[in-house]
């Protein structure tokens, strides 16, 4: 069935009588029947006590299997259905070795390797082709000596690059160094004020508990006098991206004042009217089209090898690149869809699928990007659609979206580690310009999104296929073909439905006003889930019922809001990844969770220790612990985890036991406000440790040698040291990248010949004492980003950082 769906997929793109809908639908239906046929009828070989709970349920037991019988029919009448269908429209077996006629890897694992890139994903959106002089302009206008607070709106149709200029111009250091204040906020057509005011606030305050509880408890007027308050003093710039109605600019802007100290709002926006009338006194700018020079020129930056194309595949792409009518967006989507073509005859294919969608000499936008979303793989066509479930300009954060591509069966399983795989698929779509990178640090993309025209195209081809429902309040129905369902608004409403014929694997309620857990049936109408996703408001902490347990067959559960988990949450023997709680809100995790044998993924903040940790040795990523729920640990189990991140720590504390996790890549440690770390000689036995953050008082550094070789990227944070750190931090044979906050109170740093001899990116921030730097000839050769800031002493850098591009910090 695998094998064609894949055929049909391609027979789709030219014959709209083939939907794959329904196949890829009884597909998953059979999955979790058949497992539910494999449960209810274990237990013939076990202890007597639980036989005689059989018997004593037989009856209850006879007639779930009929209803299993009466499924399996029906799944067979299906099948059937579709395979004279099937002999119809001419779909073939493509053997699951294979891709079919798209010259893709023929070996599953060689496709893998091809996609699990090492690209360091530096953000390429400074690439202003076309803009330098608005960029230049907006510069001026931002930092004129205008001391009004003026709002600078930008507006143009999608894929114009709006909010890559607003992003590029709020991470320039010119910005940066004289707004000290700065936020970002997206819109959305779909808005909420309280929301935005709140996401303001969390933007300059940072996401403490303590801040989250007091925004959670404060009324619209709270919230806004609270926000004015503290824009009042300082010189701060916010931008205010995808604007779509006047009303939300005016409910907005009183909480912007005016303390005439040159303070600036930048909005974007598609709308000319919303543009203009955002300030009467202010600057508005409409970004033009390329021009035809200008679009070559960007297609050509985001090719992987310009020099390897011949004349007659100049001569096509110039012709494609015309087509995209000057939209950057298309430029680069076109772009990265031929950088996977090789040969003259590839380009031609694509050309003349282009040219079969042309009306009047022009083409529409769509069909390009539906050209570059039709060139995908099966696997990758799935990772793509999904980021259509989440609500128009949603951050997703690449962890979640990566382990739930994992739990709904996306991530192939095998020689490679699920969790590389699942990164090389979003690396991939990043590559083909499809998803676009929001944030990255250490050299990993840790937030990213999808283009509002991109999204477009994956909401309709997943309802052209069932992949996914997402509930409309106005219509207040759904549909009973697909799997999937999302729940951006109104969740109570959504639940007032009748469920009962729906066959549901994923539900993930993105409300977030949605407030009690207990509203959904799980043992009812959920009980096949794979991916339940729950975003509840915590300023209502929701019970979690016993039900939960029942959901045998869940693999991801993420949950916002809540107070604990019930033991019942044992039983849940296939989940791979537990969120609970992830924003400093503490919750207590029972002893069963202990029990969770192929759980890969704990990310929770819980208040008492969780004894028996080391038998979840599955464990790739731990985060959330507290130092002391981790003393007693023993570690020797633990031999998958590569990700650890630890807080609370004082001291008092020996984290010795960290030493046996020989996988371990990334260690993440905070200390106690005010507190010292205890001896961190652990670290040298942690030989495959690549990236290290230590926040907290640090009475002496470790030795070079006591510093395993790999470790690539480090941050010191609070670390408070009065020895120079630069002697021994030079030292380290593969040390990439460097980050120092408060990290040192000395006067003065070395970097003495041949130290950092692999350094790319140094970040100096807060080094409040430091007045002097001296740099070797020799050090720092690979040096190519530095960025400093709040180290008002410092007033003179090496005359050869002066050159080096300045990085922002993150």
């Amino acid at each position: 069935m695998q094998s064609f769906l894949k055929d049909a997929e391609q027979k789709q793109v030219v014959d709209q009588r083939v939907q794959n809908g329904r196949l890829r639908s009884t597909l998953l239906l059979m999955t979790p029947l058949l497992y539910y046929s494999f449960e209810a009828s274990k237990g013939d070989d076990a202890r007597f006590a639980s036989r005689l709970k059989d018997y004593t349920c037989i009856c209850r037991k006879e007639t779930k299997f009929y209803n299993v019988s009466k499924e399996i029919q029906s799944l067979k009448h299906r099948i059937m259905d579709i395979s004279r269908k099937r002999e119809t429209y001419g779909i073939r077996d493509i053997n699951n070795a294979g891709e079919g006629p798209n010259n893709r890897p023929n070996n599953q694992y060689d496709m893998v390797r091809t996609l699990r890139r090492t690209t360091s994903y530096v953000e390429e959106d400074h690439i202003f082709v076309g803009f330098q002089d608005i960029v230049q302009t907006l510069l001026a206008e931002l930092l004129k000596p205008e001391p009004r607070r003026s709002v600078i709106s930008i507006y143009g149709m999608g894929g114009l690059g709006k909010t890559t200029l607003a992003r590029n111009l709020y991470i320039s250091p010119n910005i940066v160094n004289r707004f000290h204040t700065r936020a970002w906020i997206c819109v959305s057509q779909e808005y909420n004020t309280m929301d935005l005011l709140r996401n303001i606030i969390k933007s300059i305050k940072g996401c403490t508990k303590e801040t989250l509880d007091l925004l959670e408890k404060m009324t619209e007027r709270d919230l806004e006098i609270y926000l004015r308050d503290l824009l009042k003093e300082p010189k701060y710039l916010v931008v205010v991206d995808d604007l779509w109605h006047r009303e939300a600019w005016e409910s907005l802007k009183r909480a912007f004042p005016d303390s005439k100290n040159g303070s600036r709002v930048i909005i974007t926006t598609r709308k000319e009217d919303v543009a203009e009338r955002a300030d009467n006194k202010g600057s508005v700018y409409r970004l033009r089209f390329l021009s035809q020079e200008e679009s070559w020129d960007l297609f050509c930056r985001k090719q992987l090898d310009v020099q390897a194309m011949v004349s007659a595949m100049e001569r096509l792409a110039k012709e494609m690149v015309d087509k995209c009518g000057g939209l950057p967006l298309a430029v680069v989507v076109l772009s990265g869809l031929l950088s996977h073509k090789r040969g003259l005859e590839e380009w031609q294919k694509v050309k003349d699928h282009l040219w079969q969608n042309i009306k009047d000499d022009s083409i529409e936008v769509s069909c390009i990007l539906s050209l570059s979303y039709n060139d995908l793989s099966t696997a990758l066509k799935q990772c793509f659609l999904y980021f259509g479930i989440f609500p128009e300009d949603h951050v997703v954060h690449v962890d979640q979206i990566l382990w739930l591509w994992m739990a709904e069966g996306y991530v192939p399983t095998g020689k490679e580690i699920m969790e590389d795989v699942a990164e090389g698929f979003l690396n991939e779509l990043i590559r083909r310009s499809l998803i676009q990178v929001v944030r990255t640090f250490w050299d990993k993309v840790g937030k990213c999104r999808i283009h509002d025209l991109l999204r477009d195209l994956a909401v309709q081809k997943a309802l052209e296929v069932n992949f996914f429902d997402i509930y409309d309040p106005r219509k207040h129905s759904i549909s009973s073909l697909c799997l999937r369902y999302a729940i951006h608004s109104q969740g109570k409403r959504y639940l007032s439905l009748d469920l009962s014929n729906l066959n549901v694997r994923s539900l993930m309620f993105l409300d977030p006003d949605f407030l009690k857990m207990g509203l959904i049936k799980f043992h009812n109408v959920f009980q096949h889930l794979y991916v339940l996703y729950l975003e509840m408001r915590v300023d209502n902490m929701s019970i979690v019922p016993d039900a939960i347990g029942s959901l045998y067959h869940l693999k991801f559960l993420r949950l916002r809001g809540i107070h604990d988990l019930p033991s019942s949450i044992g039983n849940l023997k296939n989940l791979q990844t537990l969120l609970v709680n992830d924003y400093g809100y503490f919750c207590q995790l029972p002893r069963e969770t202990a029990d969770l044998i192929n759980l890969r993924h704990l990310v929770a903040s819980y208040s008492k220790p969780l004894k028996r940790i080391n038998k979840l040795t599955s464990l790739q990523v731990l985060k959330g612990i507290h130092c002391d729920q981790w003393k007693d640990v023993d570690s020797v189990d633990l031999v998958n985890l590569r990700e650890l991140s630890m807080h609370d720590i004082t001291k008092s504390y020996s984290l010795n036991n960290i030493s046996s996790l020989k996988n371990l890549s990334t260690l993440k440690l905070c200390c106690v406000a005010y507190e010292s770390f205890p001896n961190l000689e652990y670290l040298s036995s942690c030989q495959n440790l690549q990236k290290l953050w230590l926040e907290g008082q640090i009475e002496k550094l470790p030795l070079s040698e006591q510093f395993p070789n790999s470790i690539a990227m480090m941050v010191l944070r609070y670390s408070e040291l009065m020895e120079d750190p630069m002697s021994t931090l030079g030292m380290l044979p593969n040390l990439r990248n460097l980050d120092l906050f408060r990290a040192y109170g000395g006067k003065e740093i070395t970097c003495s010949d041949n130290s950092f001899s692999q350094l790319e990116i140094l970040r100096l921030d807060c080094l409040e004492n430091l007045e002097r730097w001296h740099l070797a000839t020799s050090a720092m050769p690979l040096i190519k980003g530095l960025g400093i800031q709040r180290c008002q002493k410092l007033h003179e850098i090496p005359d050869r950082m002066k050159d080096v591009e300045r990085t922002p910090f993150q």
